[in-house]
């Protein structure tokens, strides 16, 4: 049996907002200027926490969820990027055992039981003493292969607080304390709003406030002993992991063997401070199928003119639109190339955008109007969690029959369309765009809430390297529509 060494450690909470990203972010941070090298991972699809890891380790951060990519392919994953003479950790989501089930499926837990990682629990102990020691004493009970090697209290209110809980939860469990983090000042607290945590790159002091949060851990937490638990972290066996070729292995054989014969397609994809959610193996993914990735920011709307297929992900449009409503050069320009073909592929964000307009906090902004939707932005999640969804009808992307797992997270709501708008995915997990119907499309224009992991559809790549491939064949032999 082949077994590989790897330093890792996964730090979990007991619920959301426990402080595992602050954690995360500093021990990375911690342990890089120590001179080890660092990777960090997040589990499940958030994109927000994957960028603050990203930051602190110098490195892109990846997501690891088996609900979209199958455990299988979350351990390629793993052990394709994890650094085998660095330390690597995993931040969790939510409580150790929160799955899509009451069973914990597809949870932190079960991530850390594939790995075979040593598990760190950050628990909030606001007003709370003993009864912190029933909760970790309840997760050791709860499944006994999980490998519980310590506790980080968090939110310590004084250090008689600290005590009576640290001493209750290494009296009744037997598991180190390994640090107590007191109540930190507003400045120490990474910034939020309604989706979560903003993005590092719009944070203009992230260098200071990731060098405060670095101190703090250093201050409060046993970061050596921490260090020595991911080093001891038991081997991972390889044989699994190469049962079935990893779908990125594959995609990149199947691209070997065609690209000779093709010239190379240009893909550009919005990056700026209004799109930002990228997953790097969808971009990587789209390179080693023979794509070369140009990115654009709104004042590129001239390099539209020069790619072959666009990629609008998604991230904060609503925290743009002026800027982005004003920009009527990009938005001529996209309506434009939509309607002469260009193959677009749009993911929440990038949905709203191609709509008619938005409504939020009383004004209504003017957007591209490439898709007849308008919609308007609530103060609560409009749709939150896995999807699942069937291909049933043509576009530009997906073959029918084909089965997409993803993800949704969006305040947005699209409450008037054209009745006559056509969609492709019917969803049986998820909430989509309206009755549960999702993937609107327009020419060779596809736009969606869902989310999706090209380590969970590859055939996404496949779908965008050939729409662009078309476009690009079709130029040649088709003039461009004049205004």
């Amino acid at each position: 049996m082949l077994r590989e060494y790897y330093s890792r450690i996964v730090i979990a909470g007991l619920a959301g907002d426990s402080g595992k990203t602050i954690v995360s972010c500093g021990l990375l941070s911690s342990f890089k200027s120590r001179g080890v090298n660092v990777t960090g991972f997040k589990k499940g699809p958030d994109y927000i926490d994957a960028a603050w890891l990203s930051l602190a380790s110098g490195k892109p951060a990846r997501n690891l969820d088996s609900f979209m990519m199958g455990f299988p392919e979350v351990k390629n994953s793993f052990l394709k990027r994890a650094d085998k003479n660095g330390i690597n950790i995993i931040e969790g989501n939510r409580g150790l055992f929160d799955g899509v089930n009451n069973k914990g499926t597809h949870s932190t837990a079960e991530l850390a039981s594939l790995l075979k990682a040593p598990v760190i629990i950050v628990q909030d102990i606001s007003k709370v003493t003993r009864t912190a020691a029933a909760s970790i004493l309840g997760c050791v009970n709860l499944d006994r292969n999980i490998n519980i090697v310590g506790v980080i209290l968090n939110r310590a209110a004084s250090e008689r607080h600290s005590k009576i809980a640290k001493d209750a939860i290494e009296g009744e469990t037997g598991i180190p304390v390994l640090g107590i983090i007191p109540k930190l000042p507003e400045k120490y607290i990474l910034p939020e709003r309604h989706l979560g945590l903003i993005m590092p790159e719009e944070f203009e002091q992230k260098s200071i406030f990731l060098l405060g949060i670095r101190n703090i851990i250093e201050d409060y937490v046993d970061v050596s002993k921490i260090m020595k638990l991911a080093i001891n972290a038991p081997a991972i066996d390889l044989e699994e992991s190469n049962v079935e070729k990893s779908s990125e292995q594959s995609l990149s054989n199947e691209s070997d063997k065609n690209s000779s014969a093709k010239v190379k397609i240009s893909i550009g994809y919005f990056k700026d401070k209004s799109f930002s959610f990228y997953y790097p193996e969808n971009l990587e993914m789209l390179i080693e199928a023979g794509a070369e990735l140009v990115p654009i920011s709104l004042a590129d709307s001239e390099l539209l003119y020069n790619i072959d297929a666009l990629y609008i992900g998604g991230g904060f449009p609503e925290m743009n639109l002026d800027e982005l409503a004003s920009n009527k050069e990009m938005i001529k320009t996209i309506k434009k190339l939509a309607y002469e073909g260009l193959p677009i592929y749009a993911e929440c964000g990038g949905l709203i955008y191609l709509a008619k307009d938005i409504e939020w906090k009383g004004r209504i902004y003017s957007l591209s109007g490439v898709l007849p939707i308008k919609i308007k932005m609530n103060n609560k999640p409009q749709g939150h969690g896995y999807c699942e969804a069937v291909v049933d009808e043509g576009n530009p992307f997906y073959e029918l029959g084909e089965t997409i797992k993803g993800h949704e997270f969006h305040y947005s709501k699209i409450y008037e369309y054209d009745p006559d708008i056509k969609t492709s995915l019917s969803l049986t997990r998820g909430v989509g765009c309206f009755n549960k119907r999702d993937g609107l499309t327009y020419k060779n224009v596809f736009a969606s809430y869902v989310h999706v992991h090209a380590l969970s559809t590859p055939t996404w790549i496949k779908g965008m390297i050939k729409s662009a491939q078309q476009f690009k064949d079709s130029k040649k032999t088709i003039p461009v529509i004049q205004e």
